[in-house]
């Protein structure tokens, strides 16, 4: 994986991060909270749990070894979520344009949450990150339309490939 690669997924997460919450901000806070039964509590809950292991992640790539995920209860609505989140996504992209070409392969040493010790190299972690959202937004896209709600528009990566291609719209 090269640089570039690595900012066109971190845009890719950010892209489909936007499209989920642009889906769950019509939702009631009753809605928004309520027990889906999944694998996460709530739509805030599954929500906060992506942006927290993003910030775990991005934490990590600092030097940090943070002990826990954001708690849920600190993101009462969406706007509030969409602040912390989109604030992140910046730190993100800057973070992997500081790495260049040469620190996408640098190999990482971390702990996992329960101390636990561990080594990646960059672009494997990123990866993951990207992945972890992918399967997250999945199970959103169900709890929303298990809710009545409306279905997220599209996010498939090839989606996001093509609107990028056809200058629609902003990916960062």
């Amino acid at each position: 994986m090269n640089l570039e690669q690595s900012v066109t997924l971190v845009d890719y997460h950010c892209w489909a991060r936007d499209r989920i919450l642009d889906a769950v901000r019509p939702l009631t806070h009753e809605q928004y909270t309520r027990d889906m039964g999944n694998s996460f509590r709530s739509i805030r809950d599954t929500l906060v749990h992506i942006y927290g292991a993003d910030l775990v992640w991005y934490e990590r790539w600092r030097g940090g070894s943070p002990r826990a995920l954001a708690d849920p209860s600190g993101f009462p609505d969406v706007p509030s979520l969409r602040r912390a989140w989109t604030d992140l996504g910046r730190m993100y992209r800057e973070h992997v344009e500081e790495l260049g070409e040469d620190g996408i392969s640098r190999v990482l040493h971390y702990h996992l949450l329960n101390g636990q010790p561990c080594a990646n190299a960059f672009w494997e972690m990123l990866q993951h990150v990207v992945n972890h959202g992918c399967y997250h937004r999945g199970q959103l896209t169900t709890m929303l339309r298990q809710l009545g709600a409306t279905a997220p528009k599209p996010m498939d990566l090839i989606v996001f490939y093509r609107e990028r291609q056809a200058g629609a719209g902003t990916v960062r």
